[in-house]
């Protein structure tokens, strides 16, 4: 957690691609395809030996697979007792993840972020479609991420976390002004795990530092136009088993409907709306 301020950039949609495609062009494109969802099957591996045997026989985007569907990082995969693993490790890295790639009722949305505790992964959307998803690692249960409807602050590309001065988040985007909270690159270890921030790896943390927008000032704190909207929402069950690991029993058991989107956004659609057509105004 954390509190500076710096600037905004542009944004960049993101191509859905098949593997062979992601392999030659890994830069996101306009024009987002909607694709459908494809049936997965899960197994579970509970021995360090074997997942380090299984990751040995895979290749980059495969293992990228892997930690995803784990939330966890390349460094903290080898702590890990108990993993998940796709039977079809050569789809898009978005089949992996619970959220739909298209949602109707957000079409007149030009962007908005999603959080989801219990999935423990975000997915942004333009205009309805979804241009890039992830894992991420949100507030730990002593210190629990806010849920609820929130804006992009502002952002700084290194900063120091008000918690610890020890610790340096990269890329850091805030969302709660008041107490620090925000997304950025740290440590991943498969579990929510964080001081209340929402944890991504690097490369998401770079990709959503650039594409969400940043609130406008006027003079230095008063705020004429408001950011990305970020919604934060769910629970997540602090002593059971990790909700991904259903997926072995159940591989639709994560998955986020368009309608559950649609649920979550209802409450907060005048204001988001309101605050969009107001930052329209401001940059005319």
């Amino acid at each position: 957690m954390t509190r500076v301020r710096a600037l905004v950039f542009v944004l960049i949609p993101f191509i859905m691609m098949s593997c062979k495609q992601q392999k030659e062009q890994n830069v996101p494109q306009s024009d987002v395809p909607v694709l459908k969802k494809v049936d997965i099957d899960y197994r579970m591996i509970a021995l360090k030996d074997s997942i380090k045997k299984v990751l040995s026989g895979l290749d980059s985007l495969q293992k990228t697979i892997v930690f995803t569907v784990n939330r966890v990082d390349a460094q903290n995969m080898v702590k890990l007792d108990t993993v998940i693993i796709p039977a079809n490790l050569n789809e898009h890295l978005y089949q992996y993840l619970p959220y739909p790639f298209e949602v109707p009722y957000l079409k007149d949305i030009d962007k908005i972020i999603f959080f989801s505790y219990p999935a423990q992964a975000f997915g942004a959307y333009k205009n309805g479609k979804l241009v890039y998803t992830g894992p991420t690692s949100m507030g730990r249960k002593a210190d629990k991420t806010p849920t609820g409807l929130f804006y992009t602050n502002w952002k700084a590309e290194k900063t120091t976390s008000t918690f610890n001065d020890e610790w340096e988040l990269k890329w850091n985007f805030n969302i709660e002004n008041d107490s620090g909270v925000g997304f950025h690159e740290y440590a991943m270890p498969g579990y929510p795990a964080s001081h209340s921030c929402l944890r991504l790896t690097e490369k998401d943390a770079k990709y959503m530092y650039e594409w969400a927008d940043e609130w406008e000032l006027k003079g230095t704190d008063s705020v004429v136009a408001k950011g990305t909207p970020v919604v934060v929402f769910g629970s997540y069950p602090f002593g059971g088993p990790k909700p991904w690991f259903q997926l072995s029993s159940n591989s639709k058991a994560l998955d986020i409907s368009p309608g559950e989107l649609q649920q979550l956004v209802t409450p907060f659609l005048s204001d988001i709306l309101a605050a969009q057509a107001k930052r329209a105004e401001i940059s005319q």
